[in-house]
């Protein structure tokens, strides 16, 4: 073992310390939005409950699964996410591999369009009246196809694969009589399961956490997604203490919308938060040899 001089170990201690705060700063919201959720909300609002549940109550969580339509949500979240994922994972590797070639004519030329693309775009009312006139409006397509790919996942998919796939690999398999789409699934995306990993949860996390298409081009609350139900929960809640005329009654709805909030946080996180261990290996390494390669 080595010895650690007293300068050392006053330097670990700080770099502990440090880390220990900026962990609290960013864990307590989270333990604390648990805590709220199942706690009384007269506990919540009189800032009683900080470190432990007070009274327990779950009528928050009981509103919330009371909704017939959650499950529909959720059914239609999980498809968005992983179709939506799959496609997003198939044009940004394929792409990327592509633009990473140096044999490819004009590649260049259009990295710079694609970079444009991040910089300036049509607004909202083309890309509506683009998405009615191709007859995506309401459809399971339209939460898919308009965020099929992005630029900046590209750029970093591209610089992967320039910075860990040598051309010499490639020269190797094309004399064994290996074609660039063969190479491209046999060897290059084998050797790039920390990219896959990463891209793969930037993107479900995007999808899953989608409420802005849904809002604007769906039409059936049938297709809405998971984010547009709790939405619609939420507001719901929110009008109906609105609507209370006495005061004893109006601040009980707006306790209960309280609790319904945090609940909503809640339903909708869980998910995220349970498989983001499993890919978290991955997903540290993936940012860190992207941005040391970039």
């Amino acid at each position: 073992m080595i010895r650690l001089s007293r300068e050392d170990r006053i330097l670990n201690a700080f770099i502990y310390a440090v880390l220990g705060i900026a962990l609290l700063v960013v864990a307590y919201p989270l333990y604390f939005i648990v805590i709220a959720s199942v706690s009384d909300p007269a506990a919540v609002n009189t800032g009683t409950v900080w470190l432990w549940p007070r009274g327990i109550n779950l009528e928050g969580y009981s509103r919330i699964f009371a909704d017939r339509d959650l499950l529909a949500g959720y059914r239609n979240t999980v498809l968005y996410t992983v179709a939506g994922t799959l496609l997003n994972l198939a044009l940004t590797l394929s792409s990327a591999y592509a633009l990473s070639r140096k044999d490819l004519a004009g590649r260049n030329v259009i990295m710079g369009l694609l970079a444009f693309t991040m910089f300036f775009s049509g607004g909202l009312i083309p890309l509506y009246l683009l998405v009615n006139n191709m007859g995506l409006y309401n459809t399971f397509l339209v939460m898919i196809l308009p965020n099929a790919v992005s630029v900046w996942n590209i750029v970093i998919a591209r610089t992967f694969f320039q910075s860990n796939i040598p051309d010499e690999l490639h020269d190797a398999a094309v004399i064994d009589g290996c074609n660039d789409f063969r190479f491209f699934l046999a060897i290059a995306i084998p050797l790039s399961t920390a990219l896959t990993a990463v891209l793969t949860v930037f993107y479900a996390v995007g999808h899953w956490n989608s409420y802005f298409n849904g809002l604007i081009y769906l039409r059936s609350k049938e297709r809405f997604p998971l984010q547009l139900i709790l939405r619609g929960i939420l507001l719901q809640n929110q009008f109906q203490t609105e609507l209370q005329t006495e005061d004893v009654y109006a601040a009980k709805a707006q306790m209960l919308a309280e609790s319904i909030k945090y609940g909503v946080i809640i339903v909708a996180s869980v998910p995220v938060l349970i498989l983001y261990p499993f890919a978290q290996k991955y997903f540290v390494k993936g940012v860190m040899v992207c941005a040391i390669k970039g």
